[in-house]
């Protein structure tokens, strides 16, 4: 057994790149980007009125006029209109291209128009409500970087740089794996030694929020046939995540087979509380990873955040997040294993506190949606204390 720092740090010592690919910039959104983006044009590409008004030159105001004939009107997405003498303006609605010759553009709510004559009523600012070309950033300048997660606002900025297709990283190709005789599928009615499979379907919807849509597959608890499925998925896959089956069970077969399949076994154990009988290995033949989870819920939950989800944000590029939250509980951890406490949340004051969710053990699937991730707690002798600052893994998204 070793220590959950040095699994940790073996886990992340295996990150990998996979490539990338290119996809349709609809399809972009929580992809990550591969290659640096720059600006095709100026932003924004003209001078661009930001408010509906007249469009004038400032030199007239400085000469005394405070009245301008009117001769044009420019709409947003059209041509603009040449200025034939200081005296004229045209009206200008918001996102139109300003006329060359106009540097300043005074919005309706500060003008009176009559009988084609706009008339000035406040003081003007020259260059007040234009939106100067290039002032955003010039053509040819970096907007976006390699390895940034994509949200909506970085689609926007693909759009308007003309990115219909979009470079990014390849994702693994993944397995998750549900063990067990015991497990029956969600639509069918337990019998009283029977459970409903769980695991199999978190996995799937965090990875699904990771943009990946694994294969789900199940094994029941014979050693044949675990072998020659888990034979043929490793060939297939990049990752391997199996929930169940790796503890010291007569019916437990996984780490044997796997030695059997010529998986090179990394560790299997770690002091830790949940999530004790994890095995992590590697396939050499593909370089595929297996991380093999024990069964419980929470275990196989906490493992996925803190060892999986932080190895695959290494392996494409992102930063691996740093929390830290100030305890609401006293709390004693003693002995030798790391414990991973459900947490629930809060701001106060501008920072983060943490509520310790009670639980039933690492077998209690509820208490995971009453939770808003982990606090990682070393044993010690002196107990943790109210308003003590420890570190914090989110299992959602946090306001």
């Amino acid at each position: 057994m070793i220590s959950f720092s040095d699994a940790y740090n073996h886990i992340l010592d295996h990150s990998q790149d996979y490539g990338t690919e290119t996809v349709s910039l609809k399809k972009a959104v929580g992809r990550v980007l591969a290659v640096d983006i720059y600006t095709d044009r100026d932003f924004p590409p003209f001078d661009r009125a930001t408010k509906d008004g007249i469009a004038i030159n400032y030199n007239a105001i400085e000469n005394g006029r405070k009245a301008f004939d009117i001769k044009a009107t420019v709409a947003a997405g059209q041509k603009t209109y040449k200025f034939l003498e200081q005296e004229h303006c045209v009206e200008i609605m918001t996102g139109a291209v300003v006329p060359y010759e106009a540097d300043t553009v005074v919005m309706y709510e500060d003008i009176t128009i009559e009988h084609g004559v706009a008339n000035l009523n406040k003081k003007v600012q020259r260059g007040q409500n234009i939106h100067d070309k290039g002032s955003d950033k010039k053509k040819g300048e970096l907007v976006l970087n390699k390895e940034t997660k994509i949200s909506a606002a970085e689609i926007g900025v693909l759009a308007s740089v003309g990115k219909p297709f979009v470079e990014v990283k390849k994702l693994p190709r993944i397995a998750v794996i549900s063990t067990g005789n015991e497990l029956v599928e969600v639509e069918d009615h337990p019998l009283p030694h029977q459970i409903r499979k769980s695991n199999s379907y978190s996995l799937f919807a965090a990875l699904h929020e990771q943009q990946i849509e694994p294969l789900l597959l199940h094994l029941s608890d014979d050693k044949d046939m675990i072998r020659q499925k888990l034979g043929y998925v490793i060939q297939e896959m990049d990752v391997l995540l199996l929930s169940g089956g790796v503890s010291k069970g007569k019916f437990d077969f996984i780490p044997k087979v796997l030695a059997e399949l010529g998986v090179e076994k990394v560790f299997h154990g770690v002091s830790q509380r949940p999530g004790k009988p994890f095995w992590f290995g590697v396939y050499k033949n593909t370089n595929a990873l297996i991380f093999s989870f024990p069964g419980n819920p929470i275990s196989t939950f906490v493992n996925y955040h803190i060892y999986f989800k932080h190895w695959l944000q290494k392996s494409l590029g992102l930063p691996i997040p740093e929390v830290e939250v100030f305890l609401e509980d006293n709390i004693t951890v003693k002995g030798n294993l790391t414990r991973f406490l459900g947490v629930k949340v809060r701001y106060a004051n501008g920072i983060l506190k943490a509520k310790l969710v009670p639980d039933n053990g690492s077998g209690d699937l509820t208490s995971l949606s009453r939770s808003d991730g982990f606090i990682k707690l070393d044993p010690r002798e002196v107990p943790y204390a109210i308003d003590e600052k420890v570190t914090f893994i989110n299992t959602r998204t946090l306001l």
